[in-house]
């Protein structure tokens, strides 16, 4: 049995999810700008913003507890027609998520991916929309797999998936207009 705590309910107040959810908007404005959530449950705590009853999530993994499924009232659906899927960022992608259509790319996936930490790890350089130059992030323990399939899915923009990487208390927002690559040795010792 699941213990719930003071926390785990904060998640699903109104004025949390107002905050996360600015820290969200913030986070997809600035790509790979790392936001900090209160307390350390920042995957319950996106989940509880971003998914309700009128969306599709996917949990091939099985990562979210059952209590947390329960409060989301969502409609669960296959990763392929998801608009919300969770994943374990360690492994590499199994499966092929929804990229949108041409007159709808809105409808392309929103991959919210579990990493160890955040500012720590592979180094990889962003460029692009929100990024004023360029811009260095590490991530620990991130299959490399999920930046090639996510360069393959994002191929025919305006058509893709975004992701939203989540430690245990921080996200940040990679939109499909993100350009990610390997960092060269000057860039992951800290020069932008």
């Amino acid at each position: 049995m699941n213990e719930v705590t003071g926390q785990d309910l904060q998640a699903w107040g109104p004025q949390r999810q107002q905050g996360v959810f600015r820290q969200l908007m913030c986070a997809f404005s600035f790509p790979g700008r790392i936001e900090t959530l209160a307390g350390d449950a920042a995957l319950t705590q996106t989940l509880a913003t971003l998914v309700d009853s009128e969306v599709t999530l996917a949990d091939p993994q099985q990562l979210i507890d059952m209590l947390t499924r329960q409060r989301l009232q969502t409609r669960m659906a296959g990763a392929e027609r998801a608009q919300f899927i969770v994943a374990d960022g360690s492994l590499p992608p199994a499966f092929e998520p929804s990229l949108g259509t041409l007159e709808s790319p809105e409808l392309g996936a929103t991959i919210l991916l579990q990493v160890a930490k955040l500012g720590e790890g592979s180094a990889w350089q962003l460029t692009g929309p929100g990024i004023a130059a360029s811009q260095s992030l590490a991530i620990a323990r991130l299959d490399p797999a999920w930046i090639e399939r996510r360069r393959a899915w994002n191929e025919g923009f305006p058509l893709g998936v975004d992701l939203v990487l989540i430690d245990r208390s921080r996200v940040l927002a990679l939109p499909r207009t993100t350009s990610i690559t390997p960092a060269t040795r000057s860039t992951a010792q800290g020069e932008k």
